[in-house]
């Protein structure tokens, strides 16, 4: 199937990745690094940094965490009791699942 040429997001999403910009942009300002200095820092160009702090949403997300992670943004606590349940609870709903989905095949009708 051919890959859409644009793709929506709900306003939801795209509030969410503009206020992580903005947190982001402000951990930044607050320790005094520069763009450049925190691109280096994270292993990104500049210019990928410049559209995580402006919210665009078609950044890589493990760069987005790692940026937030650098200058002290957090996402999670892995100290709270509950999401270390959220986690195990996770987990085990997906041990019940199965490993992968395929359509099942149609049965042939080849009585004449």
């Amino acid at each position: 199937m051919a890959k859409p040429a644009t793709r929506t997001y709900s306003r939801y999403s795209r509030d969410a990745a503009e206020l992580m910009g903005k947190l982001i942009r402000l951990g930044r300002t607050e320790r005094k690094l520069t763009a450049q200095d925190l691109a280096d820092r994270a292993g990104i160009s500049r210019g990928l940094l410049q559209r995580i702090e402006k919210g665009d949403l078609k950044c890589e997300v493990g760069a987005v965490f790692e940026v937030a992670t650098i200058v002290g943004v957090k996402l999670f606590d892995p100290e709270n009791p509950s999401l270390t349940r959220h986690i195990e609870r996770a987990d085990d709903k997906l041990a019940l699942l199965p490993k992968y989905v395929r359509k099942r095949a149609k049965a042939v009708d080849d009585d004449f």
